[in-house]
C-alpha cells in the first residue's frame, strides 16, 4: 500500500511498455526517477494504453509491461510507488473530460504526432495512423492531472507536452470557476543525451534494433562486446573537434558517475594521449559496475514473480482510490453526476 504523505510535494511520471530498458533510458529518466523518491511522494506508472496508439501486437503487450515493471524495480523504483495505467481506468475517463478542454488547433500542432505518423507510414504503407496516436497527449495530462502532482520530471524534448497538460488545467478551472486543478510544473534535471554506439548521430533507441541499444540487464560480456565497436571517429570530423562518437563514449562515462576518470581521460584525450582502446575499456568497465546491482535484483525479481506482481496489484489499487477520489472532484466540478 501507498502512504499519504502529506509533507512532500507530488511528482508523477510514467513510461511506455516498449523494448529493452537501455542505458539511454536508465540515464535519461529511470535514475534520476530513483533519486526523486528520497525527496518527493511519487507516483511512476508503466502506460500501456499509450504502448496501443503505434501498430503493436496484443500478446506482446501484457508481458511487455510486466517486463517494464521488473525493470524499474530492478533499477531502484519502490514498488510501492509504481502503478499499471490500465489498471486504473479512471485516466480514460478522466481523457475524454480533459479532451472537452483541449483545443483542436493545439493537439494538432503535437510534434510527436507528426515523427511518429511518419514512422508508421514508413514502415507499413498499408497501416492506418490512429484517432488514438493524435489524441494521446490528452491522455498524457489526464495521466497528471488526475494525480494533481507539483512537478513532472520531463526533459527539453517533452516540453511541448507538459505545456499542453498545463493549458487544459488553467481553461478547466477557468471554465469550472474554481482551482481544481493545480498547474503542474517542469521539473529539469541534468539528463545525459545517450546516442546510439552503431550511429552517434541518432539517440540509443531499442526500436532501432539491438546494435543500436545496451540494455542495463545485459550480460557483462555483451556490454563489453558493444562498447569494443562502438563507433568513434567516422572520417568527416576536423583534427580539432570531438567527434560524435567520442562524445558518446565520455557522456557515457560521466552519467556511470565515474567523474574523476572522466576529466582525467578527458584531459589525456585533449593533449592526443588517450587511446580510443582505453577509453572504450574504461567506459564498459563503467557501465558493467553500475548495471551489476540491478542484474542481481532483476535474478531476485525474476525467483520471486508472484510475490512483486502482488506488489504492484496492491500499490496500483492504493493508487486508484486517490485517482478515483480526485476524479470525483473533476466530475463534481463539471456538473457530473457522482456515485459517492
Amino acid at each position: 500500500m501507498k502512504p499519504e504523505n502529506s509533507e512532500k510535494e507530488r511528482v508523477l511520471s510514467g513510461m511506455q511498455p516498449t523494448g529493452n530498458l537501455h542505458f539511454g533510458r536508465y540515464f535519461g529518466a529511470v535514475k534520476n526517477w530513483v533519486d526523486l523518491q528520497a525527496a518527493y511522494d511519487c507516483y511512476y506508472c508503466i502506460v500501456d494504453y499509450h504502448a496501443m496508439t503505434m501498430p503493436y501486437k496484443p500478446a506482446n503487450l501484457r508481458a511487455s509491461t510486466w517486463n517494464g515493471i521488473f525493470g524499474l524495480i530492478a533499477c531502484g523504483i519502490e514498488p510501492r510507488n509504481l502503478f499499471i495505467q490500465s489498471w486504473v481506468p479512471e485516466h480514460a475517463e478522466l481523457t475524454w473530460i480533459l479532451s472537452c478542454f483541449a483545443s483542436y488547433g493545439e493537439v494538432q500542432r503535437m510534434t510527436q504526432f507528426k515523427d511518429k505518423s511518419q514512422q508508421v507510414a514508413e514502415k507499413d504503407k498499408e497501416a492506418f495512423i490512429s484517432v488514438g496516436l493524435f489524441t494521446y497527449p490528452v491522455l498524457q495530462a489526464a495521466d497528471i492531472l488526475i494525480y494533481k502532482p507539483k512537478y513532472v520530471p520531463v526533459g527539453k524534448d517533452q516540453e511541448q507536452h507538459l505545456e499542453l497538460t498545463r493549458n487544459i488545467a488553467i481553461r478547466f478551472n477557468q471554465q469550472v470557476g474554481k482551482e481544481i486543478l493545480p498547474v503542474p510544473e517542469a521539473l529539469f534535471t541534468e539528463i545525459p543525451k545517450v546516442m546510439s554506439t552503431a550511429d552517434p548521430s541518432r539517440k540509443m533507441s531499442a526500436s532501432l534494433g539491438d546494435k543500436h541499444n545496451i540494455n542495463v540487464f545485459a550480460d557483462p560480456d555483451q556490454i563489453r562486446k558493444q562498447i569494443r565497436t562502438a563507433v568513434t571517429d567516422t572520417g568527416t570530423e576536423t583534427s580539432s573537434a570531438m567527434s560524435p562518437g567520442v562524445a558518446n563514449l565520455f557522456s557515457l562515462l560521466k552519467a556511470s558517475g565515474q567523474t574523476e576518470t572522466y576529466a582525467e581521460l578527458k584531459s589525456r584525450y585533449e593533449d592526443q594521449s588517450l587511446k580510443y582502446a582505453e577509453l572504450k575499456e574504461v567506459v564498459a568497465e563503467a557501465l558493467v559496475r553500475v548495471s551489476a546491482p540491478m542484474r542481481e535484483k532483476m535474478d531476485h525479481i525474476q525467483a520471486n514473480k508472484k510475490e512483486y506482481k502482488e506488489m504492484i496489484r496492491a500499490s496500483s489499487e492504493s493508487i486508484r482510490k486517490r485517482a478515483k477520489h480526485n476524479l470525483d472532484q473533476i466530475k463534481d466540478a463539471c456538473g457530473l453526476m457522482i456515485t459517492s
